[in-house]
């Protein structure tokens, strides 16, 4: 889709997607690049409806295409162009926005319609066939796991409804540059190391079995994979994984050696949940994980993100609201154990 057109600034899309009709549009380039293609074979100009610009009939069998069949917008009775503004408004506020923040920039009249749409969109950030990270001889991928949530009122003392989370990440390294004079004494944070791509699940729990398919799922055979030294983690190298185990013990300074960049990860996940959101319900924690990911893995393009948000929501089943708001909705990288 690189030759497709981009807004950068609030007036270009103002002036790219001014109504439904400009929307459909875009939205037919990305399905056919020269013209109308229809099930049946024919090819040509299709007849078009005014009232429903993304609903094209052929005039050969008189079947009619949905422009937004397979994706996240399939049979919304929202106006296209309030769907263009939501990606674009999701995909460039890089710190992301609340439902109450969604609502109130789009002029929603319904706290459960903003709900829906944010997280029919944050369906659509994954891809159902997403492929696996590292890969590459020259990086490997930092395995680890953590706790989300905390306190919660009402229910005394303690620690109450946390989630696990298990995360990987690649890391490589930034070559070196000259250095400005021969008397700097300047060092590269982390030895230069820095993260690639991210895969985030919730997990049920820590045990082998849910880590290993986690890791299976997640991660290219042949990869050197560093974890801690978790019993769970035993066995990897079973897997066609090249495992690197850094037991940390009490010394802080393990883990800052072999684990800084998914550590790193970690805390940059609980930073922009309490900042953002303020806390997730466990039911909806994956879908914020999937949001996240998609944010941390386009953060060097992020004006890009908004192109492929709609690319990526080709082919993904839309939510329910029902099965949203009762957690039931099966996330497309939800950990299949």
């Amino acid at each position: 889709m690189a030759d497709l057109p981009f807004p950068k600034s609030l007036p270009e899309f103002q002036k790219l997607f001014p109504d439904d009709t400009a929307c459909a549009t875009y939205l037919e380039r990305i399905h056919w690049r020269e013209q109308f293609v229809c099930a049946c074979g024919w090819t040509g100009e299709p007849y078009r409806f005014k009232a429903k610009p993304w609903v094209l009939r052929c005039r050969s069998c008189q079947a009619d295409t949905s422009l937004t069949a397979g994706t996240v917008m399939h049979r919304t009775r929202t106006p296209l162009s309030t769907w263009f503004w939501a990606s674009y408004l999701v995909t460039t506020m890089t710190t992301g926005m609340s439902a109450v923040q969604f609502q109130r920039q789009l002029g929603l009249t319904r706290h459960e319609t903003a709900f829906q749409i944010l997280h029919k969109l944050r369906a659509g950030m994954v891809r159902p066939d997403q492929d696996r990270i590292g890969g590459k001889g020259t990086e490997h991928v930092e395995i680890d796991e953590t706790w989300i949530g905390g306190r919660t009122r009402g229910e005394g003392r303690g620690v109450h409804h946390q989630s696990l989370v298990v995360g990987a990440v690649e890391v490589r390294t930034r070559k070196p540059k000259d250095l400005p004079s021969q008397h700097s004494k300047a060092v590269p944070r982390r030895g230069g190391r820095y993260a690639g791509r991210l895969r985030l699940a919730v997990a049920p729990n820590r045990q082998a079995k849910t880590l290993q398919a986690f890791i299976t799922q997640a991660v290219e055979p042949r990869t050197m994979v560093v974890t801690d030294g978790w019993g769970g983690y035993e066995g990897i190298a079973k897997l066609s994984y090249q495992h690197l185990q850094a037991v940390e013990g009490d010394d802080p300074e393990v883990a800052e050696e072999y684990l800084p960049i998914i550590h790193l990860v970690f805390s940059n996940l609980k930073t922009w949940l309490n900042g953002t959101y303020h806390g997730v319900a466990p039911q909806h924690l994956q879908a914020y994980l999937n949001e996240f990911t998609f944010r941390f893995n386009r953060r060097f393009y992020p004006f890009n993100s908004f192109r492929s948000l709609l690319g990526i929501a080709a082919d993904v089943e839309a939510p329910t609201y029902d099965s949203l708001y009762q957690g039931t909705w099966h996330h497309p990288w939800a950990l299949a154990v």
